[in-house]
């Protein structure tokens, strides 16, 4: 896998203060993407063992809440595969920071192994997430009013509740 960025510090990929890493590679390409150089899976660094350490050396301070990770498509199987051995040592480490994931698949459209977003490590993958954004970009919908999305048919789902109930709940602040 690739990355084009890691930001430490940031407050507008989620909520609270995260370290938030932009995946390489999107088969989905939505129209007036903000980072379209994204899509390229080649794009920026390789991501290393040395690029996980100093991303959880980041997540180590109390004032971080967590991780975020966006692209690209974390949910390209390609991405899916080297994220999760990340998440699962996060969550090893330290189960108290959350894990937001935006992706531009549905959720319904990760559940259904027919997706070309689903592999043999997605579901493993969204139990170790919070909180997932999903839904393409789509410009005609597009709402700069709305917090943590660009255009609103987009939701933030809660994914424990969800998993709880067995029904998509929507976060609440």
């Amino acid at each position: 896998m690739h990355y084009g960025e890691i930001k430490n510090c940031d407050i507008a990929n989620g909520n609270g203060i995260r370290v938030t890493l932009f995946v390489s590679g999107c088969r989905n390409q939505c129209h007036n993407c903000f980072q379209p150089e994204t899509w390229d899976f080649d794009y920026g660094q390789e991501f290393t063992m040395q690029s996980e350490r100093e991303l959880l050396d980041m997540l180590e301070p109390s004032y971080i809440d967590g991780l975020t990770l966006l692209g690209g498509e974390p949910f390209e199987p390609e991405n899916q595969r080297a994220l999760l051995p990340l998440l699962q040592k996060l969550r090893k480490k330290d189960d108290s920071k959350t894990v937001w994931a935006y992706t531009g698949f549905t959720l319904e459209e990760l559940w259904d192994e027919n997706c070309r977003g689903c592999c043999e490590v997605t579901e493993q993958l969204l139990k170790l997430i919070d909180v997932i954004v999903d839904g393409r970009y789509i410009e005609e919908k597009k709402d700069i009013s709305l917090r943590f999305r660009g255009s609103s048919n987009q939701r933030i789902i809660d994914m424990k509740k969800t998993a709880e109930t067995g029904e998509i709940v929507l976060w609440e602040e």
